[in-house]
């Protein structure tokens, strides 16, 4: 699962990174994030140290393997550069989940044509990547700073930057109390094996 993980957030924050140069800011660009490079788009502790501690906590049934997530570099976004700052920073933070849910149907997609083909060794990794993608999307769209979902949120609600980056300093903890909330995980869990249902059933796998 860790080594799908890594290709998946890639995808996420290579989107971030190409939409927000789309819109006229190439301040990711600049710093080498247009890229599909792993390498560019992984942090030490988030994206190494702490997925790889929270498995080893898994395997010996510790408690505390709940309270980790993992995570890329964030992508950098000068909102100024923007052509249209709130529409485009929507569109930025949109970008990362959406190409989640094209990766996730796109490997479904690539399950059944190993069906038909008569490989069915890949039956198993393909879905757990597509569930894991979809995850990776419905996650990023909690409205919790610094997520993307509070993102769309705060372009909705006309929010200030100043003050939504004063609750990005508070966020990460909130992120890591909400996915220990039961009702967060059970609406995650629902949204993502209503989706991965819904999409094999239209690729004719169930």
């Amino acid at each position: 699962m860790y080594l799908l993980f890594i290709p998946l957030l890639t995808f996420h924050e290579w989107a971030h990174a190409w939409v927000a140069w789309k819109c006229g800011d190439d301040t990711a660009r600049m710093q080498g994030r247009v890229t599909l490079n792993p390498i560019a788009h992984m942090e030490l502790i988030g994206t190494v140290v702490l997925p790889l501690l929270g498995i080893f906590l898994s395997l010996s049934n510790n408690a505390l393997a709940g309270f980790i997530i993992g995570w890329g570099r964030p992508v950098p976004v000068n909102i100024s550069n923007l052509r249209n700052p709130r529409r485009d920073d929507t569109l930025v933070a949109l970008a990362g989940p959406a190409i989640n849910l094209v990766l996730a149907f796109a490997l479904l997609a690539l399950v059944k044509l190993g069906l038909l083909a008569g490989l069915s060794g890949f039956e198993d990794v393909g879905e757990r990547a597509a569930r894991l993608s979809l995850f990776l999307c419905f996650f990023n769209l909690l409205p919790i700073p610094p997520l993307d979902g509070s993102h769309v949120l705060k372009n909705a609600i006309g929010m200030s930057h100043e003050t939504y980056w004063k609750l990005c300093q508070y966020g990460f903890i909130i992120v890591i109390v909400a996915i220990n909330i039961p009702g967060v995980r059970e609406a995650l869990a629902f949204v993502t094996v209503s989706t991965f249902a819904l999409m094999a059933t239209v690729l004719g796998l169930r």
